[in-house]
Order: C-alpha cells, then structure tokens, then sequence
C-alpha cells in the first residue's frame, strides 16, 4: 500500500501535464465524433430524431448482436467524453506513481487501468438496452412523457439525497485516498484500480445517466449539462453540496410532474 508522502514525492511536475492533456485531448475527441455523428447507427433510415428519448436504444432493436455492438460503441465514446475530465485527477496521480518504471511499463499500466474504466462503463450501457427491451422506452414517453420524465427525476433526486451517493461520491472526490488504500503493482493491480473506481464511478452517476436516457440518450444539450454537473460534484469543494441541490430540484420538479399528470393532465 502507498503512503500519502510517497505518492507525493513522486509524482513530477513535467510528467503530470502531458497525461493530463493527452486524457483531456481523448474526451475531446469523442465529444467531436458524437457532435459531428460520425457513428453510425443501424435503423438510421426509420428517420426518427437521436436525440429524442429512447430513439437510439429503439433503432437497434432487431439487429441481434449487432446492434448491441453499434450501441455499445456510442454509449462507450459517450463514457469517454463525459466521464474522462473528472477522473483525470486519478489518471495524473496513478503516472505519477510509475516514476521508477519504463515508459513501456507505464504506458501499459496506464492503459490497464483507463481500458478496464472505460470497458465497465461501457458495459453500462446493457442497462438501457435490457430495459428497452421491455418496455419500449420511445412508445412510453410518446405515451406518458410527463410521467416517465417526473418519475424518473424523482428517482434521481432520492438517490442524489441518499447516503449511498456520498459513500461513491467521496472515493471519487478523493484520488489520493483512492490510491492509498486501492494502489496494486503491474498491470494486473492496474486493472484492479480501473475496476474499484469505476465501480464507484458508476455508483455516483448512475441516477444522472438514467434520466439522461430517458431524456434522450443522444441529446447533446443534456449531455454536456449531466457532464458539467457529475464533474462539478466530483472536483470542486462545493460538489457535495451541489450534489444535494440537483438531488432537492429533481425531487421537487419530478414530483410537481407526476401529481399534474395524474391529478390534472
């Protein structure tokens, strides 16, 4: 295990910038490929909008496997570009660890622990497609959109208030102390770290990424307004309480919707 002054000593002024930019420069990448669409999609001729709720999960339906692995690499170069910036804090201090190997070695175990981060939580994105697949996403928000929207803001809103969410929240918010306790030598230990943190990753954000899909899974505006926040949360001192008003807004707007839509609409 490292110690607290160990993982200080060693880390490098000139080494820490180049990871930094060359991680930043990956999310930006992917950002421009979703921006610009350069990922196809199968059912793209149907003429339904991407950005609308359920329409990516709705446009692969029926192409078996491959669909599936359509999917799954656009919501993994999604991962990329909205989780890398706010784990680049851990990536930076994990290089700076591998002082004493070979740039060989620490580019392997660098790339260890962001393949296996990356590999989970593009995983994640099974989540959707299982409950697409039974219950057609599109066709209930055509159907009961205000219900489904105030629902599921009420769900993200309970769980950004639960202390579930401050449990993940506080390993994300914390590299160093990630490291501390989670640091394992080679590439094989590389892979272990990828797998905890991302684990704790999804923990955090897996509310915010529910109503995203349900928001529409491809709708670049609440892409980059879910990224701002889970980054925010994440980095910045006032996270947590950030964390709480998101979680007080959601509960209060998610459940005005739901009573209009059953009392009234």
């Amino acid at each position: 295990m490292v110690t607290r002054d160990s993982v200080r000593q060693s880390l490098t002024v000139r080494q820490l910038p180049v990871i930094a930019i060359a991680i930043y420069g990956i999310a930006l990448v992917a950002w421009i490929a979703l921006l610009r669409q350069w990922l196809p999609m199968p059912g793209g001729e149907m003429g339904m909008r991407m950005s609308d709720p359920g329409v990516p999960e709705a446009m692969v339906t029926g192409y078996g496997l491959g669909g599936v692995g359509f999917y799954l690499t656009m919501w993994g170069v999604m991962m990329i570009a909205m989780m890398y910036p706010s784990s680049v804090p851990l990536f930076r201090l994990y290089y700076g660890t591998l002082q004493d190997a070979t740039r060989v070695a620490k580019l392997t175990r660098l790339g260890a622990l962001l393949g296996t981060y990356t590999l989970v939580w593009t995983l994640t994105g099974l989540i959707p497609l299982a409950v697409n697949s039974v219950i057609p996403i599109s066709a209930l928000a055509t159907d009961h959109g205000p219900l489904l929207f105030g629902g599921v803001l009420v769900l993200l809103g309970g769980y950004q208030l639960s202390p579930y969410k401050y449990k993940c929240l506080d390993k994300c918010r914390s590299p160093l102390g990630f490291l501390m306790s989670h640091h394992r030598p080679g590439v094989r230990g590389a892979a272990s770290m990828g797998w905890r943190f991302s684990l704790f990753c999804v923990g955090c954000c897996w509310a915010l990424f529910a109503f995203m899909v349900v928001a529409g899974t491809m709708n670049i505006l609440w892409m980059g307004i879910i990224t701002i926040v889970l980054s925010l949360e994440r980095t910045v001192s006032w996270g947590p309480r950030l964390a709480r008003a998101v979680g007080i807004l959601s509960a209060f707007g998610g459940g005005s919707l739901v009573v209009v839509h059953v009392f009234v609409g």
